[in-house]
C-alpha cells in the first residue's frame, strides 16, 4: 500500500460534505471463446448514500452500485425509520466490482478519499448515526485489508483528528427504496445534488481520472 496514492485526496475531503460472495459471470470473447470474470462485493458507508453512489458509479471495474441500509437491528427499514436514528442502520452503498479491473484497496482509496472519517456520525451538514463512516467487510481478507489501510492512515497522520471509521462484518443489507437508486443521475437539478453531490463528483473525477470509466 503506497500512502502517496492517498495523500492527494486531502483537499477533496476538506472541501466535501469473502466468505466473500463471489459470482461467476460468463463473458464472450470473439465467436466461440468464453471466459469468466469474478465479481466481488464491497459495502461502504460515507455519509449520504446519494454522494457515495454518484462517486463509485464512475469507477472502471464497478459493475453496479445499490444504495441501502446496513448495520441495524430492524428488518426491512424504511428511509424514514433510518433517518429517525432509532434502527441503528447506516446509509451505505453495496458495490459490485470486478477485481480484475479494480482492487478492493482502490475502492478503499476512493472511500477514504471522498469523505471525512474523523467526524463522528456526521458528514458536512448531514448529522446522525445513519451518516457514520463504516466499512462492512464480506470476508476476513477484506477485514485485514481495511484494518491495514486504516492503520497506515493513522500512522501517516493524514488527518489531525482520530479516524472514527468502523470496520465491522456485514450482516444484512437492505436495498433502499427505488427513488433513492441512481439518485444523482436522475435528480441532478435537485438543490442537494447541485450544491453537495455535484461538486464532490467533479473533484473526484479530476483526482481519479485514470480510474474512471471511458
Amino acid at each position: 500500500m503506497k500512502l502517496f496514492l492517498i495523500l492527494p485526496f486531502l483537499w477533496l475531503i476538506l472541501s466535501s460534505c469473502s466468505g466473500s460472495e463471489t459470482i461467476t459471470i460468463p463473458t464472450k470473447k470473439g465467436k466461440n471463446m468464453i471466459t469468466s470474470a469474478q465479481i466481488d462485493t464491497a459495502t461502504l458507508g460515507a455519509g449520504c448514500f446519494w454522494c457515495v453512489e454518484a462517486v463509485f458509479q464512475n469507477l472502471d471495474g464497478v459493475e453496479k452500485v445499490i444504495s441501502g441500509y446496513a448495520g441495524g437491528n430492524v428488518s426491512n427499514p424504511s428511509y424514514k425509520e433510518v433517518c429517525s436514528g432509532t434502527t441503528g442502520h447506516a446509509e451505505v452503498c453495496q458495490i459490485t466490482f470486478n477485481p480484475q479491473k479494480i482492487s478492493y484497496e482502490q475502492l478503499l482509496e476512493a472511500f477514504w478519499g471522498t469523505h471525512d472519517p474523523t467526524t463522528l456520525n456526521q458528514q458536512g451538514n448531514d448529522k446522525g448515526t445513519q451518516y457514520r463512516s463504516v466499512v462492512f467487510y464480506h470476508s476476513e481478507a477484506q477485514h485485514k485489508i481495511a484494518d491495514d489501510y486504516k492503520n497506515q492512515l493513522i500512522k501517516s497522520k493524514t488527518w489531525n483528528d482520530p479516524i472514527v471509521t468502523e470496520i465491522v462484518p456485514i450482516t444484512k443489507f437492505y436495498p433502499a427504496e427505488d427513488y433513492h437508486q441512481n439518485y444523482f443521475n436522475e435528480n441532478s437539478e435537485q438543490p442537494y445534488c447541485q450544491f453537495v453531490v455535484r461538486p464532490k463528483v467533479e473533484k473526484f473525477k479530476k483526482m481519479f481520472k485514470e480510474k474512471l470509466k471511458k
